[in-house]
């Protein structure tokens, strides 16, 4: 039997103006940020009369990216019938992880011996701030944090083009890990990941900096690893085989 696609709702689009750039591409980010944070349903037929209706868009910028976002993996189009939300595939999230792993693993070796004071300073308030927002309960404000961290790193190394290729690199990843935000013994592990990575860097140690950053990545798919069976209605079906 053939599952019926989940409900779209399109107030989970958040207003064009928290987005800079062309129409098109703010209407391209809010459609990306509510797929990727799962606001949007893995699944979801999508609504395009309904999207214009919400963004106060005609449908030249929706149907521009839905485009845009079929070519990121993140939308199927399937003829004679519309686009969905691509559901979370587990043989693209290991591929992500897989080349995230790469690209990371050999960017925090780049950085140990040219890392400079004022770089390590902004990591160091970046972990601070980390630690007071999960403190207070903020576990999407951690996140954010967690990925701007994460940027920061990339953006350090000096190569203009890392941060956008681990980006792609990483979007399935992202969105399978919205589903094990509110495990909050696992947000406090990834702190402590966070502080060793951190450490290794201002001890300008790169055999540790490199092994703190692979733990800290393959931690994440050891979580979520078991995700496709616990959720089978999210996944991609044929990853059953």
């Amino acid at each position: 039997m053939s599952r019926a696609p989940p409900a779209f709702d399109p107030t989970a689009l958040r207003r064009l103006d928290h987005y800079d750039g062309t129409l098109a591409r703010r209407t391209y980010l809010a459609l990306r940020e509510a797929i990727v944070a799962l606001r949007i349903a893995p699944g979801s037929a999508l609504r395009k009369e309904e999207i214009c209706r919400q963004l106060g868009v005609s449908r030249s910028p929706v149907s521009e990216a839905v485009t845009r976002l079929a070519a990121e993996g993140l939308i199927d189009i399937v003829p004679q019938a519309g686009s969905f939300v691509a559901r979370l595939s587990m043989r693209e999230i290991r591929e992500g992880a897989f080349l995230r792993e790469a690209i990371e693993v050999a960017a925090i070796e780049h950085l140990v011996p040219i890392i400079k004071e004022d770089q390590l300073r902004t990591l160091r308030r970046n972990l601070s701030m980390q630690a007071v927002i999960l403190d207070d309960g903020d576990i999407a404000g951690f996140y954010e944090l967690d990925g701007r961290m994460h940027a920061l790193l990339l953006d350090f190394t000096g190569f203009r083009r890392i941060a956008r290729i681990a980006e792609s690199a990483w979007v399935h990843v992202d969105r399978a890990r919205q589903l094990i935000l509110p495990m909050g013994d696992r947000v406090r592990r990834t702190l402590d990941e966070h502080r060793a990575i951190l450490t290794a860097l201002e001890a300008r140690d790169a055999p540790a900096a490199r092994e703190a950053m692979r733990s800290h990545l393959r931690q994440l798919m050891t979580v979520l690893a078991p995700l496709e069976m616990e959720r089978p209605d999210l996944f991609h079906p044929e990853d059953y085989g």
